[in-house]
């Protein structure tokens, strides 16, 4: 983190509020397999080959930068960064901080844990030890339910770290996004890891491409967004990725 933090402190970006930039730098949190992870020292992903398709349609010069998820909304904020892609979920209180692209992808919070647990829903986790990544929906799904200053909700800096907590007896269970809890259990198997799917206290939530406020490359990165959606681009990186069609209608509610 304070490699991410030095580095960000050295590269500053043009602001685009003022006027167009020669070159987009896009931060990103490199920790969140399948969206964005670091493989042989190189950022790949689901949203890394989705943002390439954008940006080619929208004829826009980039730079991906992995920022880390903390400094990546500070870095939003100041305008060290143009852009911001990382399975970002679209609510009301970062649309105070932050301009948002129309939804690229539908998620819903999942519980990891282990198998043989008696957790079968979020009402179980009362009680238990339960990690999250810091400043994620599923932070805020749990403090909604069990409250702000409940000591049981473990907060972490990526979901490695959390799964990690998870795996070590740390904590009883995980709170992460579907993807990432079911690409987990699936590509490690000796885990003995199970799944929880709880849509009664979990809702449908959308990610998005972030911007500072007022940014003037949101107009053109939404239009390239839709268009890739539209033309089956969007399908077969998402295939190539989940193994399954995406349900194109829900994005455009």
């Amino acid at each position: 983190m304070l490699g991410s933090l030095l580095t960000l402190a050295a590269c500053g970006g043009k602001s685009t509020s003022g006027g167009p930039s020669e070159k987009l730098v896009v931060g990103t949190d490199a920790a969140y397999a399948p969206f964005e992870y670091l493989k042989d020292g190189k950022i790949v992903g689901f949203d890394v080959d989705l943002l390439k398709a954008v940006m080619k349609e929208a004829k826009l010069d980039y730079k991906l930068k992995n920022t880390g998820w903390d400094p990546l909304f500070t870095s939003l904020q100041s305008e060290q960064v143009q852009a911001g892609i990382s399975a970002i979920t679209i609510n009301d209180d970062r649309k105070k901080s932050y301009d948002f692209s129309s939804p690229y992808f539908e998620s819903i919070n999942k519980i990891l844990t282990k198998e043989g647990s008696p957790i079968k829903s979020v009402n179980d986790l009362k009680g238990k030890k339960v990690s999250v990544q810091n400043g994620t929906t599923g932070q805020a799904a749990l403090e909604k339910k069990f409250g702000k200053e409940n000591t049981n909700v473990k907060k972490y800096d990526s979901n490695v770290l959390a799964i990690q907590a998870l795996i070590s007896g740390e904590v009883d269970a995980v709170v992460a996004d579907n993807t990432v809890v079911d690409e987990y259990a699936k590509n490690n198997p000796d885990k003995k890891l199970t799944v929880v799917n709880d849509k009664t206290n979990f809702e449908s939530e959308f990610y998005g491409i972030a911007f500072p406020k007022g940014s003037k490359d949101k107009a053109k990165v939404d239009k390239a967004l839709k268009k890739v959606i539209a033309d089956g681009t969007y399908t077969k990186i998402y295939k190539q990725w989940f193994k399954v069609e995406p349900n194109l209608d829900v994005l455009k509610k």
